[in-house]
C-alpha cells in the first residue's frame, strides 16, 4: 500500500447519478484568450462495469463568452 487510508479516502469522488435526485457538477478548462464562442458537447452513458458502456444522452450547445 503506497497511501495509508487517510491519503486515499482524499482522492474519492462521488461520479454516481442517483435517480430523482438534482446533482450540479463544475468543469474548469483553459480557454485561449480572444476566444468569443465555444462549442460544448456532453455524453451521458451508464457503464456497469468495464467495457460494457451504454450511451443515455448527447447535447451540444454553442456558449458565448462575450459579455
Amino acid at each position: 500500500m503506497a497511501l495509508g487510508p487517510d491519503k486515499k479516502l482524499g482522492l474519492i469522488r462521488d461520479t454516481s447519478i442517483q435517480p430523482f435526485a438534482p446533482k450540479e457538477e463544475t468543469f474548469e478548462m483553459p480557454i485561449p484568450k480572444g476566444t468569443k464562442e465555444i462549442l460544448v458537447t456532453v455524453h451521458l452513458s451508464y457503464q456497469p462495469r468495464p467495457g460494457n458502456i451504454y450511451p443515455i444522452h448527447s447535447i451540444t450547445r454553442k456558449v458565448s463568452l462575450q459579455p
